[in-house]
């Protein structure tokens, strides 16, 4: 991409007027992606003004969208019929990462609190994991709920090296991926050996486990089978060096929908398929750390992008659970 394409969609976003159909943003590197793409839908910049915007889960019942914006310690709410943001709870931990689980509650990873928490139906909150054999948590940092209500998060310390997104602390055990079984609480290391697991989701028939690793370098995605209820034969599912991926999810037909950091051309959302070919992207002005399908028909991707929230009607799907 040349000079001029990253000044013009620069420009975008500081105009007033509409933005031609089809978005010139939306871009189809494979024709498996030009069915997912509306030709008459626009991505749109539902809220900004934040610090580092983060974990999006959506609420049908209530046509709500939930996110954290981590800096500033705060959980907030867009209302997807009157366009207005308030803020739920500050402080809140520090959350990163969030979603839904089977029931409906809100299951958050709290990078300042280091522990999983989870919001029941009356608004009181359950610390759901803090420690694993005694050792305190790096800082659980995103998380996917399972058919079965197991809970799936990465702990990643990303609260832990520094003070901007939670308290700098010395790290005391490796970074994992977690299972907590839903009735006793255990906790028991899914995966183990990778630098700092990230996002994480399931295919939709829950065959293959995806997991994100984003230590210094080199940053990559892994695919997992599942074989008995945990992950095994663990593969580089994709590397899209320089950029890299954080938080994913997964489409009804199996695609992967990638939060994408990667500068001018490359910011915003890569989608890959089940093969791990890059078959499109959602460009943004602003990294994307995560993403989530909600609306009232799960085809409406939610973007949290560095200070902002974006959203995009598209020809697909999110599964549950993420």
């Amino acid at each position: 991409m040349g000079q001029d394409d990253s000044t013009a969609r620069a420009a975008r976003w500081q105009q007033a007027g509409p933005i031609r159909y089809p978005d010139p943003d939306v871009i189809a590197l494979d024709p498996r992606f030009e069915r997912i793409i509306l030709g008459h839908a626009a991505i749109e910049r539902v809220a900004t003004g934040f610090r580092f915007t983060e974990g999006p889960a959506y609420y049908g019942d209530t046509r709500q969208l939930l996110f954290a914006d981590i800096p500033n310690d705060a959980l907030l709410r867009w209302d997807e019929i009157t366009g207005r943001t308030v803020t739920l709870r500050s402080p809140c931990g520090n959350i990163d990462g969030n979603t839904r689980d089977r029931q409906g509650r809100l299951i958050s990873c709290e990078l300042g609190s280091r522990t999983l928490t989870r919001t029941e139906l009356d608004g009181t909150i359950t610390v759901l994991a803090s420690h694993f054999e005694g050792t305190r948590l790096t800082g659980p940092n995103d998380v996917v709920v399972k058919s079965d209500g197991s809970i799936w998060f990465s702990d990643n310390g990303a609260g832990i090296r520094g003070n901007y997104l939670g308290d700098k602390a010395p790290q005391e055990m490796p970074y994992r991926v977690y299972r907590l079984d839903p009735e006793t609480r255990a906790l028991t290391i899914a995966v183990g050996d990778m630098a700092r697991p990230n996002g994480l989701c399931f295919s939709p028939d829950e065959t293959r486990l995806y997991v994100v690793d984003t230590p210094a370098a080199p940053k990559t995605t892994w695919v997992f089978d599942m074989a008995s209820g945990m992950p095994a034969n663990g593969r580089l599912f994709f590397d899209a060096q320089p950029g890299w991926a954080d938080g994913i999810r997964c489409d009804t037909e199996g695609n992967v929908w990638c939060g994408f950091t990667g500068g001018p051309g490359q910011d915003g959302v890569a989608v890959f398929a089940p093969d791990g070919t890059l078959i499109g992207r959602i460009l943004l002005p602003e990294r994307c750390a995560n993403l989530a399908f909600g609306g009232r028909k799960r085809n409406r991707l939610f973007m949290t992008a560095s200070q902002s929230v974006y959203a995009l009607y598209v020809e697909a799907q999110g599964v549950p659970g993420g």
